[in-house]
């Protein structure tokens, strides 16, 4: 199993809409990938003064049976889920890929 993780980078001008990236955007997500994509996780920066500290201010992970399974649900939906950013964020997600070791 692989883990994809788009992390936005916090900042002082950081714009992150959390409703519509959880209500909106990881759903679309989900429903384009179809069957590839298992389940997803969205993290937030904890809150309490800490969150000013964070290197992300939030992050979501989707989880695929293989590097394989996610460019082939990703690929063909790559401009409708990328031009969905401006919709929440004004910022710039960092992406990673990494290998499920232990879940």
């Amino acid at each position: 199993m692989i883990k994809v993780s788009v992390m936005y980078p916090n900042g002082p001008d950081a714009r992150f809409d959390d409703a519509y990236y959880r209500d909106r955007h990881m759903p679309m997500v989900q429903q384009l990938l179809g069957d590839y994509c298992k389940s997803y996780a969205i993290d937030r920066a904890a809150a309490a003064g800490s969150a000013t500290n964070a290197p992300y201010i939030a992050m979501g992970h989707l989880f695929f049976d293989s590097v394989e399974a996610f460019q082939a649900g990703f690929g063909p939906h790559t401009k409708v889920i990328m031009d969905d950013v401006a919709n929440y964020t004004n910022l710039t997600p960092l992406i990673q890929i990494s290998e499920v070791v232990v879940i």
